[in-house]
């Protein structure tokens, strides 16, 4: 057939375009949930243990109980983000029968994403209000709930709207993909053009999806630069802490020098992870 080779090759092409980004994606939405867990246990592990040495601490510096005090706050809001989407997940799930569907949580479309990924890709791009569900959506409406919520919320919400969606779509994963309908390799359309036209459209979605890819693999570099710096500010903490209750006396009016310079680079350390906490993905 005339150009068949042409279309075979284009098509063989795409669809390893496509199996690579498939895979990438993946490894990005499974990052994703790694810096969740490690943000989420970090917090809950330097909140208690900040306080605990708070309690034992006489004469305290107003400056270590602040950053304690911003740090929860900072972490309530992470809370919150979290238990949202757990809620709606549960209502999505009765409503559909699947964990896999998709609802508003604070008006945020889950965009049929499961709990676990959800809850990372919140927490790690942004979460926004899109105003309806996108369960309750279908067609060209749902793909449109869905950018809104990735790129940040619809513009009225003062989010990003579509065209930020785009941009975040790629980090959805294969769902994003589905949700995007660019999934092309086998689809009927193919069959409705030349076999030139074919290898031409075929060549230029796979150029779409490299570049997906790549917004993709610089998002897995960012992620893993967010995971190292929250280690290395809880073991910061954790290193600061131990030093002081060891060697430093009950009260801070009797630090040493030392002490003090100890403490205080404990608070930067604090500080430091009340910014890594709810940092998202620029």
């Amino acid at each position: 057939m005339l150009n068949g080779d042409l279309k075979k090759k284009a098509l063989a092409k795409l669809e390893a375009t496509d199996k690579e980004y498939q895979t990438v994606a993946t490894d990005v939405t499974k990052r994703a949930a790694e810096l969740y867990e490690k943000r989420k246990a970090t917090a809950e592990q330097v909140i208690q243990a900040c306080e605990e040495y708070v309690n034992t601490l006489a004469n305290s510096p107003k400056e270590f109980d602040k950053s304690v005090s911003e740090f929860k706050v900072e972490f309530d809001k992470f809370t919150k983000v979290v238990q949202q989407i757990k809620t709606d997940a549960d209502k999505a799930a009765k409503a559909s029968g699947s964990v896999a569907g998709a609802g508003a949580a604070a008006g945020v479309g889950v965009a049929a994403l499961g709990p676990t990924a959800a809850m990372a890709i919140a927490t790690t791009f942004g979460t926004a209000s899109t105003g309806t569900a996108i369960s309750a959506l279908s067609g060209a409406a749902a793909t449109n709930a869905a950018l809104a919520w990735l790129g940040g919320g619809a513009l009225a919400a003062g989010g990003g709207g579509m065209a930020a969606g785009n941009f975040l779509l790629a980090m959805a994963g294969p769902v994003g993909w589905a949700i995007g309908g660019t999934a092309l390799v086998g689809s009927t359309l193919w069959a409705r053009h030349k076999n030139e036209e074919i290898a031409q459209k075929a060549t230029q979605e796979a150029t779409k999806i490299k570049a997906k890819t790549a917004t993709l693999k610089a998002a897995k570099e960012e992620i893993a630069k967010l995971f190292t710096l929250t280690q290395q500010h809880a073991d910061g903490v954790n290193t600061r802490l131990n030093f002081l209750k060891i060697d430093a006396p009950n009260n801070y009016q009797h630090f040493s020098n030392q002490q003090k310079l100890e403490l205080a680079t404990l608070i930067n350390n604090i500080q430091a992870l009340s910014k890594l906490l709810n940092k998202k993905l620029s």
